[in-house]
Formats: C-alpha cells, sequence, structure tokens
C-alpha cells in the first residue's frame, strides 16, 4: 500500500493553495469538466436523468446487498469463459498474486492501462522489484509516472501539470526537443508507448465494471490504449475492487449513461471494451491467459458498516471532485492518499484508518454540491458527518475530552445567549477583556489566535472578530432615538 499521508492534510492544503500553478490549474476544473457535464445532463430531459440515477442506485443497492452470490456467479462465468479469478483480502495479497503469475510466466515488460486500486497497492515498485519493466499507457498517468508523482484527480490523473512543466519532462526523461504544443507532446508519447505495446508479454487493467451474468470486465476510455493493453500481450491481468461487480448487461447500459457523461461530459467514450475471458480459437487477437484479481483491501468492512457502505456505490466518474470548492482550492495531493476529493474524503479514513486521516472529513462545507453531482446520489455529506462524529466520539482520551470540552462550551454558550440581560453582561466584559488583553494581534480588524486559553485552539485555524463598542441595542436605545425604538427596548409592543 502507498505511503499513507493523510495525517498531513492540514499542512499540505495550506502550502497547496498558496502554489499559483496549481490554481491556475484547478480553475480549470470547474470550467472543464463539471460546466462540460452540465452540458451533456441538460441534453437529456431532467426526469430521465433522475430516472437513470434512481435506477443505478438502486442496482448498487441490490448487488451490495446480495454481493456473495454476484461474485460467485462472476466466478463461475468467467471461469466458463476460461479465465481465473483471484481474491486478494489486502494489498499484500494482491501484490502476491499477481507476482507469482509474473514470476511464473517470465514476464519481462507490461503495459498498464489506468487502474485507480493498482494505485491503492502501489503495484508499480513491486513489478520493478521482480524486474519488470512497467509503462503507464494512459497519457495522464504516464506523465506522472515520469515525474514520479501520484494522481492527483480520478479522471485527470496530470491535471496539476500545465503544458510547459509536460514539455520540461518529456525532454529530461525522454531526450526530445522541447516542445509546448500539446500535439507534439501527445504524438512523442504516443510513438513511445507503441513499441511497448507490441514489446508486452503482460497487461494491466482497471475495471469500470465487472458484469456477473457473464463474467464480462468493462473499460471506459478515450485514449485507445485500455484496448491495446489488453489485446495484444499474452497474459491479461484485470485488477479491481470487489464492489465493482454489478448483475447484467442490461444494468450496465444505465451506467454507461451516467458514467461519460458525470466524468468527461461526453454522451459515450471514445472507446467501451467488454473483455470475456482470454482468446478463443477464431478470434484474430486477444490474450492467452486471462486473470481477474478482486480486490478486498477494506472494502468488507465498509459493506458491513450500514453508514458508510454506500460509499461503495461509487463510480469514480470525479464529478464530486470537480463541484468540490474544498477540492478546487487544495488540489488532490493534500489528501495524502490514491483518492482525493469528497468521495476520498469518505473512503479514505475508511481504508487507512480514522485515526490518522480525521482531518479529511472536515475538509467540506458541507454544501452538499457532491451529492447534486453525484450520478448514483451517494449522500457524501451525511457520511462526512457520521465520521466526524466518530472522530469526536472516539477512543483517543485526548478526543474523548475535546468532545467533553465542545459539548460543555456550546451549553454554556446557548445558556449565555438565551438571555439578553446574560448576553449584555457578557457583552460588556468582554469589551474590556479586548482591550486590557496583552498580545491581542488584530488581522484587518479581525483578532487572531486569541491568547484565552479556552479560545486559543479554537482559533488556531478561524478568525475570532472583535466586539463592537456598542451592542445593536445600545445604538438603537441611544443613536436612534425614537420613542417607538425605546419602547420596543423596554419590551413593549
Amino acid at each position: 500500500m502507498p505511503e499513507v499521508k493523510t495525517g498531513q492534510f492540514t499542512t499540505a492544503s495550506a502550502a497547496a493553495m498558496l502554489d499559483p500553478q496549481l490554481r491556475r490549474a484547478l480553475d480549470r476544473v470547474g470550467v472543464g469538466f463539471d460546466v462540460a457535464r452540465r452540458n451533456a445532463i441538460e441534453e437529456v430531459t431532467s426526469e430521465a436523468w433522475e430516472e437513470w440515477r434512481e435506477e443505478a442506485r438502486n442496482i448498487k443497492i441490490h448487488t451490495l446487498d446480495h454481493l456473495d452470490y454476484y461474485l460467485e456467479l462472476l466466478h463461475d462465468n468467467v471461469t466458463a469463459a476460461g479465465g481465473q479469478v483471484h481474491f486478494a483480502a489486502d494489498a499484500a495479497e494482491a501484490n502476491a498474486i499477481v507476482g507469482h503469475l509474473v514470476q511464473t510466466r517470465g514476464v519481462k515488460v507490461a503495459t498498464k492501462s489506468k487502474s485507480m486500486v493498482s494505485e491503492e497497492l502501489e503495484l508499480n515498485p513491486v513489478l520493478e522489484s521482480l524486474g519488470v519493466d512497467v509503462y503507464e499507457t494512459d497519457l495522464g498517468e504516464y506523465i506522472i509516472q515520469l515525474a514520479g508523482e501520484t494522481p492527483s484527480h480520478l479522471v485527470a490523473p496530470a491535471l496539476h501539470k500545465s503544458k510547459e512543466d509536460v514539455a520540461e519532462l518529456f525532454t529530461d526523461k525522454l531526450g526530445v526537443p522541447y516542445d509546448e504544443d500539446i500535439e507534439v507532446m501527445a504524438a512523442t508519447a504516443r510513438v513511445t508507448l507503441r513499441d511497448k505495446f507490441m514489446e508486452a508479454d503482460l497487461g494491466i487493467s482497471g475495471a469500470n465494471f465487472v458484469v456477473a451474468e457473464t463474467g464480462t470486465l468493462v473499460i471506459v476510455t478515450n485514449e485507445g490504449n485500455g484496448r491495446l493493453c489488453t489485446s495484444a500481450p499474452r497474459i491479461h491481468i484485470g485488477i479491481t475492487g470487489m464492489e465493482k461487480v454489478i448483475p447484467s448487461m442490461q444494468d450496465l447500459a444505465i451506467f454507461l449513461r451516467l458514467l461519460p457523461r458525470s466524468a468527461t461530459g461526453q454522451r459515450i467514450s471514445s472507446y467501451v471494451s467488454m473483455i470475456t475471458g482470454p482468446r478463443r480459437e477464431d478470434d484474430e487477437d486477444g490474450p492467452e491467459e486471462f486473470h481477474l484479481v478482486l480486490v478486498d483491501n477494506g472494502r468488507s468492512r465498509m459493506l458491513r458498516d450500514p453508514k458508510l457502505r454506500e460509499a461503495l456505490y461509487c463510480i469514480r466518474c470525479g464529478a464530486c471532485l470537480n463541484i468540490c470548492p474544498v477540492y478546487q482550492r487544495v488540489g488532490g495531493h493534500s489528501y495524502g492518499w490514491v483518492y482525493p476529493g469528497p468521495i476520498g474524503a469518505v473512503v479514505s479514513p475508511m481504508l487507512t484508518g480514522l485515526k490518522e486521516a480525521k482531518a479529511l472529513p472536515q475538509a467540506s462545507s458541507l454544501c452538499g454540491a457532491c451529492r447534486e453531482a453525484c450520478p448514483v446520489k451517494i449522500n457524501i455529506p451525511r457520511m462526512l458527518l457520521e465520521l466526524r462524529h466518530r472522530t469526536a466520539e472516539g477512543e483517543n482520551p485526548e478526543e474523548k475530552a475535546s468532545s467533553r470540552s465542545e459539548r460543555f462550551m456550546a451549553g454554556a454558550y446557548g445558556w449565555l445567549m438565551s438571555d439578553p440581560g446574560r448576553m449584555a453582561f457578557a457583552s460588556g466584559i468582554g469589551r474590556i477583556a479586548q482591550q486590557i488583553m496583552p498580545g491581542m494581534p488584530k488581522r484587518d480588524g479581525w483578532i487572531r489566535k486569541a491568547p484565552l486559553p479556552l479560545l486559543s485552539k479554537w482559533t488556531q485555524a478561524r478568525d475570532l472578530p472583535p466586539l463592537p463598542p456598542k451592542s445593536f441595542r445600545q445604538i438603537w436605545r441611544d443613536e436612534l432615538g425614537s420613542d417607538e425604538a425605546k419602547e420596543v427596548d423596554s419590551g413593549g409592543h
């Protein structure tokens, strides 16, 4: 499993917000992907779109409620088609399965289509340690592989890179002349990778869906690299989470209407590849062996959790990232693990541990835009609130003490604000205190990092406005001065 840096979210996000290049890249998210998504949805009636969303959600609910049945059906149909199914309990077991296949088949070169689960497993270093040359073939993944980085977006892994960054990278790593023309750079990657497709012994892919009814692995791409990875090498290994299974081809049709529109604003992606087992005698191409690795790695724990299992409905379209005001400010790398954005703020704590990732559920304004954008209507804000609650009620003694103090302060605040006399008295004390309190710095009229013991921790990440010289009641009574105002202030009607 890749290094987990979820505990560094606060510092990483603060640094990201000061990065002007990242700011420009993230500004393109809203005006690019999300505008395209909205335009694609407008092409169909709102009633039809909502029907598709509801049907897809119901399919996911049904499948996860009967996941053991559909996994067994998938196993039987993949096997009947000539493939093999491997169940991996965790990252180590998944890597061991792939490693065994690599060693026993004499693999030297592997090409990879885009796979977030392989990022989750940190598969590439495992293969390289076995002497395999590994090449990412999705253009975005290829760019970040050359840069030695991780994806920053579910759909556009190199979204944080400018064309100048990529031009410099290609010059440095591929030895080509510096050229910022995007078509030229794409052609360079195409020429470089074409030979690798032909040399590869092994093709590795993820899966957008796996269909239990037929044992079919489905890949949705726009570059054609997925089709080459799965057909040219003599061995194809598909790696995916066990939640990607759906019951039937009829169900697949619904998701193929939702996924491209939600991800990139397309009616349908350029390539929809369906792989059912290895090559047959009358097939022109295809692998000699097909292996499907279904990964758990914490998903069964999520499945058992009635309040968080909804996160397993996710089809990785990235729509929630593209609409999220927090993601648009801090980018994907700030989240510290494979899955960024609103859905990542739910999934990462569940798969890596809430104790280290407790800052991620706080990385949300709870505006609800992610829920509105989600093609399967995942209630992300509700799950973020649930994780916040679990953090506050955690078994850590410090967290429990913090929770008790917060409840005490909230109760005291409610008691104070419920009575005009108490509120006026407290406001007067506060005005005096802010004048005589030493070391009370002000920033643009706002108090920052108040030294009061009860407030200093709260104001580490928040601004505390100074109390005005007069309350509204005093201004109303003394300065407006009408008889009506004085009557209202005295409680008359």
